[in-house]
């Protein structure tokens, strides 16, 4: 049964990160989630944070963030489908002038899945 569960925890993630240009695996009260979520804020960026302390089975889906990225830590960040990783490796990314790129790569492919 477990197994089964972490399937549909994969499939679920897999959903949510494809989906958006930007998913933040987040908690309410990390302040390194905070940070994280206002440079993309501060870029005029959508996001979709998902917080894992406000979710029933938030820390199942903690387990699954694991097996996929190696640290249960959050935030754990995805941009265009790929794991960057937390809030101080975005911030390095976003002062080296490459996170706002990897954002708008992902747009560029979205506007054309839909023309």
């Amino acid at each position: 049964m477990l197994r089964i569960k972490m399937i549909l925890f994969s499939v679920l993630f897999q959903e949510t990160i494809s989906d958006n240009c930007v998913v933040i695996f987040s908690k309410t009260s990390c302040s390194y989630c905070t940070m994280a979520k206002n440079i993309f804020r501060d870029m005029n960026v959508n996001y979709k944070a998902v917080e894992l302390d406000m979710l029933e089975y938030g820390s199942q889906f903690q387990d699954a963030l694991y097996k996929m990225t190696g640290e249960r830590t959050v935030p754990r960040i995805f941009v265009n489908g790929t794991f960057i990783g937390g809030a101080t490796d975005t911030h390095r990314l976003h002062k080296e002038g490459k996170l706002l790129p990897l954002v708008h790569q992902c747009y560029l492919k979205k506007k054309r899945e839909f023309q």
